[in-house]
């Protein structure tokens, strides 16, 4: 049983509590007891020369193409991860402000849990826990992804039965089977939806010699994008620049090509998937043919992808309400009780130096 300690227990009545779900693609903030007040795109525009942050989230990315000579747009996350430490942390003060605004809070440290990739390195996991820290937070706890989205989703991980949660964010694919309150088996794959935005990029580049941004690859996949044949087939017009001419140029592309495009990526996901599956004891295989797969994440709004998942492990499929904000909702439930969820939270190895987390 945990120690009772009442400064810790007035700080949290004084302070808000976050869950976040810093992603590679968008950044979510869930308040505890308001829900999600903040899903923004995980983009930064920043000075050149001083490297220092000019805008953040939605008004970053709507200038991406468009920036002038002394300002670079960039993501400080890539494959789940931070690949710019600093950027990462204004990112998280810029956000963890925001969602402090409006609210009377004495205190605006709060407590936070974040999610994380189940493949992250040691590396990794101390810079989102000192990114955290840095950018304002009271005591930073790090969740599994998959453990999050499950929570999220509502998946009864405390029961003795079987569930598998597959979170497809813009970086990560992350497979769990969890039990019992645990994870039993877990896959990190780099590959989501960004790499099915760079395999239309590819796509349109080698069959049309059409240049397109990732912002049009984006719209293409939302509009046509599908991962299993649909009733009707659409088609939408693409603009970019023509690499023999060098002139802008539309072109008219059918989801059959999009599809197509999309294919050898998905297929990597659906082999994970069958990895998972293979390495499962069979009595979870079991509960898997009565629970079936649940799908989280952004990217698992594609369109047919529960239908084509299914189709090949030959087990029901389903895609989670609202699932795009599972992690973040999953972080909030887990900051309701932190002692339930504590064998699903994830250290970090200290330096003997350093004070413990909490």
């Amino acid at each position: 049983m945990a120690f009772f300690n009442p400064i810790k227990w007035l700080l949290g009545l004084l302070s808000q509590d976050l869950g976040i779900d810093l992603g590679t693609a968008n950044t979510l903030v869930n308040v505890r007891g308001k829900g999600i007040v903040i899903n923004e795109p995980s983009w930064v525009a920043i000075d050149k020369r001083t490297r220092e942050p000019l805008k953040i989230g939605a008004a970053a990315k709507a200038m991406v193409g468009r920036t002038p000579a002394n300002m670079v747009t960039l993501r400080p996350l890539r494959d789940g991860v931070i690949s710019e430490y600093d950027i990462t942390q204004a990112l998280l003060e810029y956000f963890i402000s925001k969602a402090h605004e409006n609210s009377i809070v004495l205190f605006p440290h709060s407590r936070v849990v974040i999610g994380i990739p189940s493949g992250a390195t040691e590396v990794e996991k101390r810079a989102v826990y000192d990114a955290a820290m840095s950018a304002g937070a009271r005591e930073t706890y790090m969740l599994l992804e998959p453990a999050a989205a499950a929570i999220g989703a509502g998946l009864p991980i405390d029961s003795d039965s079987g569930n598998m949660i597959v979170d497809i964010g813009g970086g990560t694919t992350e497979v769990a089977v969890i039990s019992t309150g645990g994870i039993v088996i877990s896959r990190s794959l780099r590959v989501a939806g960004d790499e099915l935005d760079q395999d239309i990029i590819e796509y349109v580049r080698s069959k049309y010699n059409l240049f397109i941004g990732e912002q049009m690859a984006e719209k293409v996949k939302i509009a046509i994008g599908s991962a299993y044949p649909l009733k009707e087939e659409k088609t939408v017009d693409v603009r970019g620049r023509n690499l023999i001419t060098g002139l802008p140029e539309a072109i008219e592309i059918s989801s059959i090509e999009i599809r197509e495009a999309l294919s050898p990526s998905i297929q990597v996901m659906v082999d994970t998937i069958k990895d998972a599956l293979d390495e499962s004891p069979p009595e979870i295989l079991s509960d898997l043919m009565d629970n079936g797969i649940c799908l989280a994440g952004g990217t698992a709004q594609l369109q047919g992808l529960a239908e084509r998942l299914s189709n090949e492990v030959r087990v029901r499929v389903w895609v989670a309400e609202d699932p795009m904000t599972c992690v973040a909702r999953g972080c909030g439930m887990v900051l309701d009780d932190l002692d339930l969820y504590e064998n699903l939270l994830v250290g970090i190895e200290r330096d003997p130096y350093t004070s413990t987390q909490g």
